[in-house]
């Protein structure tokens, strides 16, 4: 059975009974999309550089139940309280993986914080795999940090959206470590920012034989700020896919962009950054900066900086760059007494540096750099 033919096939299933109608109506309208599009193919603009047919060799038909723990569940929030999140930072008929999770999540973390509330303790989310559905909204003047962590699933498709209201701070932080061999994950990240919000996003990606992170963040009120970082690894024939969206809604309003990714063996990575200013965004500020760093020949990166702007007061600038690690360094480091391997896992390392070093939690950062290093020897070598 193809994943097409699986995921047609659960989207015929019986949904558990007693749903609100506005989540059944949201659940069938996604439903209706997916069925229209299907999974996107190499035709589509967005996928061009991303084939799925890997997807057919997983047992999409029997998947791992899979779920969320770390934080109170939307199935035991207030109904109409989820009404004014869920949904509401998306499109279904625009993206068939968030379409696929609004028809078929069967689990998720809600996580409202309250008009004032700062968290001292950050908030960890385990998810399992399957599809799931992650709520964050902050109340004003709010501020928290969230890990949402991802591994050990042979697929997963996760969607998080997050809303801001003004004044809220959030840290959102993606880890995706799924096993390299036999495992797809995609991860939507969906938010939309009141006046004055600060919102830090990043994805770090270890794993996974097929990922693919999408994000789209959406400027609604002056003076609203974004940081968006990434860092992916790959290695053997893997595959990571990093498709980012800034939308500055409103005027006065900062965003900053910073990917990196390294690449080993014959890995695949894909980055398309896109930064989109609307007419009234005047006094705008964006910066967006995506730099790969190939490990052997048969490694390949596909870049696609964009930046649209339909305003004349504004400060945007991208940039993009692709390369190996640079032979003088390799041969200073060595001329001081380091082997040739030594040199490389060093280099490489102080250029993952500069995503990790922006993470918000110490013991978080200090657990990624040795993830890090962990995959190094092979790759570096």
């Amino acid at each position: 059975m193809t994943a097409q033919d699986a995921f047609l096939r659960a989207l015929e299933a019986r949904r558990p009974a007693g749903e609100p109608a506005w989540l059944v109506a949201l659940r069938a309208e996604a439903r209706d999309a997916f069925r229209a599009r299907g999974l996107p193919t190499t035709r589509d603009e967005d996928w061009r550089f991303t084939p799925l047919a890997k997807l057919d060799k997983l047992d999409l038909e029997h998947p791992t139940p899979g779920g969320v723990a770390g934080a109170p569940s939307w199935r035991d929030a207030d109904p109409d309280r989820l009404r004014r999140i869920l949904g509401t930072c998306g499109d279904p008929k625009r993206r068939p993986f968030e379409a696929l999770n609004t028809a078929l999540f069967h689990d998720g973390a809600f996580v409202e914080l309250a008009p004032g509330q700062q968290l001292a303790e950050p908030i960890h989310l385990r998810v399992a795999g399957g599809h799931v559905r992650n709520l964050i909204a902050a109340g004003p003047n709010s501020r928290a940090v969230v890990v949402e962590d991802h591994r050990g699933a042979a697929f997963t498709n996760s969607v998080t959206e997050l809303a801001l209201a003004p004044g809220a701070q959030i840290a959102h932080v993606v880890v995706q470590d799924l096993p390299g061999d036999g495992s797809a994950g995609f991860v939507t990240l969906l938010a939309r920012q009141e006046r004055d919000s600060r919102l830090h996003l990043a994805s770090i990606a270890l794993g996974a034989s097929l990922a693919r992170v999408e994000v789209e963040a959406r400027l609604e009120g002056e003076g609203a700020e974004l940081d968006l970082d990434g860092l992916y690894l790959g290695r053997g024939a893997q595959h990571q896919d990093h498709h980012t969206t800034i939308d500055h809604a409103s005027p006065h309003t900062t965003s900053r962009e910073l990917f990196k990714g390294i690449l080993a063996d014959k890995a695949h990575g894909v980055f398309h950054g896109r930064v989109h200013v609307r007419p009234d965004a005047q006094k705008i500020d964006a910066s967006q900066t995506n730099r790969a760093l190939l490990l052997s020949d048969g490694a390949v990166l596909d870049s696609k900086p964009q930046l649209e702007i339909y305003a004349d007061d504004v400060k945007c600038s991208h940039g993009a760059s692709i390369g190996q690690l640079d032979p003088d360094q390799i041969f200073y480091l060595r001329a001081r007494g380091l082997d040739l391997a030594r040199a490389r896992a060093l280099l490489t390392a102080a250029f993952a540096s500069e995503v990790l070093a922006r993470l918000p939690l110490p013991a978080l950062r200090e657990s990624l750099e040795a993830r890090v290093h962990d995959w190094l020897p092979e790759g570096a070598a």
